[in-house]
């Protein structure tokens, strides 16, 4: 067994273990919130050899308000990969009164997690990593020597685990949780990366499904070319209705002004390393941290108003700050992140030629955002990484399920609605459109869209999905004012890489 009791991100990792393997949760008040209950279930590292060794998946459950209107079990999952499903659980505002009425809402820290026997890698390596956008041979080298090491030693660190971090163990997992549970059926809602977990889910266990919902989906059919392509594309259209709203909206710094020039102008003066990172005075800030930070903020409609402020701060920043040093990390960092995405997706860029060829692409299709960050992290953190890819892509195929709610924005950054509308089309016996005719990444709980959360909750409290191809109009996002009030009051969510 692999065992962890540590702290991660300010949290308590240690979690009462059960008694035996997957059969039932030995629950005790969360040290986070003693309203919520945390536990732990003793699962294989690897389902094709139980007798490799087992691992403790921390879960969390916050019970049904109204135990006598409860419906059953409501599993839900943030993304990432990495993101917490323990935190999303004990989070009070994701649903509205009469989902947690009806719900006990039960989220996991999805294997080599936080605190689900964490990946851990050298915090020295994460913090100087080689260049995502190599500009030769010895800097394409460079990544791959890099991405090799870094494999190496978070599996060192970690041992066995590290290696079965792919989505399709996890869909087992999830399955071991309904069990332990002792539900028939589950219900499921998850955003982005979690949206695969549900999808492999269905494909596995569809007759375990009472409900599940999928906002903003991945599309775990596409090549590296068109998973490039389509990224960038989004992230162009999401940036472009962003300098839209500056445009309309009086309150956004930028109005009136000739915002693709500005941005192109704070873009080319971190190419001269003339600009520092706000957030640590000294650090030199690289065109592609601004781009990455755009990408995020692009995520929340919300921050619409805060991306305008940043980039302006930019723009008005002297040419020179005073350095101060970073504070010293720890030596060990959870990151799951290269050891799940390449255990999903078959990348093949093996020459700098094809690279070259990949990035020339990606800027093509989005000339703004220099081809985008979120779509090339995750192709450039394989690369090099020559093994076998576990739980590699496939058309999507659901059969002996219920009807499942698929949902995403038309300007959604990081899961384009592409990739949506083509997950559909691959199920579309079993699933239902609904698109947000708005802007953002996870539409239930960022668009700010009452349309979309009713027609949400409805189809989970009845199992009545809505209309094929229904629309939900569009919200605008809020002006600067209301921006931060709403910021004030929900307080800021954190981002995964998706």
């Amino acid at each position: 067994m692999f065992t962890s009791v540590l702290m991660i991100s300010g949290v308590l990792a240690g979690f009462p273990a059960s008694a035996a393997p997957a059969t039932a949760v030995r629950w005790a008040a969360c040290p986070e919130d003693a309203t919520a209950e945390c536990g732990s279930l003793r699962l294989p590292v690897d389902y094709e050899n139980p007798a490799a060794g087992t691992f403790d998946l921390a879960v969390a459950r916050r019970k049904a308000t109204e135990p006598a209107k409860r419906i059953g079990v409501l599993l839900v999952n943030p993304g990432g990969p990495g993101g917490s499903g323990v935190d999303y659980a004990l989070r009070t505002n994701l649903f509205g009164p009469d989902i947690y009425a009806r719900f006990d809402i039960v989220g996991w820290d999805p294997r080599g997690v936080s605190r689900s026997q964490p990946v851990m890698c050298s915090t020295e390596l994460l913090d100087h990593p080689a260049s995502i956008f190599p500009v030769n041979q010895a800097e394409f080298d460079a990544l791959r020597a890099y991405n090799r090491t870094l494999l190496d030693d978070c599996r060192r660190r970690t041992g066995p685990l590290a290696e079965h971090v792919d989505t399709a163990s996890t869909a087992q997992d999830m399955d071991r949780i309904r069990r332990a549970l002792g539900e028939n059926q589950i219900n499921y809602f998850a955003a982005s990366y979690g949206t695969l977990m549900g999808q492999q889910y269905a494909e596995r266990y569809g007759d375990k499904i009472r409900t599940m919902v999928l906002d903003s989906n991945m599309d775990h059919s596409l090549g590296v070319w068109d998973y490039a392509g389509t990224e960038s594309a989004a992230v162009e259209a999401t940036f472009t209705e962003w300098v839209r709203w500056c445009g309309r909206t009086p309150s956004c710094t930028l109005h009136g002004k000739d915002v693709i020039q500005l941005w192109r102008d704070v873009l080319a003066r971190a190419d001269r390393g003339e600009l520092t990172d706000p957030d640590h005075p000294g650090a030199t800030l690289r065109a592609q941290d601004i781009i990455n930070t755009a990408s995020y903020q692009l995520y929340r409609p919300v921050e619409y108003a805060s991306l305008a402020a940043y980039v302006l701060q930019l723009d008005e920043q002297p040419k020179s700050r005073p350095v101060r040093p970073r504070t010293p990390a720890a030596t060990e960092s959870n990151s799951v992140y290269q050891a799940a995405v390449c255990s999903d997706w078959n990348f093949p860029v093996r020459t700098f030629a094809e690279y070259q060829a990949l990035e020339a692409r990606e800027r093509a299709l989005a000339p703004l955002m220099r081809g985008g960050t979120v779509g090339h992290t995750d192709i450039t953190a394989c690369v090099g990484v020559h093994d076998p890819v576990k739980n590699p892509q496939h058309p999507l195929k659901i059969r002996n399920a219920p009807r499942i709610l698929m949902l995403d924005a038309l300007y959604d950054p990081s899961t384009p609605y592409a990739w949506t509308v083509n997950a559909h089309q691959q199920s579309k016996d079993t699933t239902t459109l609904l698109t947000y005719d708005g802007w953002g990444h996870s539409s239930y709980d960022r668009s700010g869209s009452p349309c979309v959360r009713a027609a949400v909750d409805s189809y989970l409290t009845t199992r009545v999905a809505p209309a094929p191809d229904s629309h939900c109009a569009a919200v605008d996002p809020p002006g600067a004012a209301t921006a931060a009030a709403l910021e004030n009051r929900t307080g800021a969510a954190t981002l995964h890489a998706r």
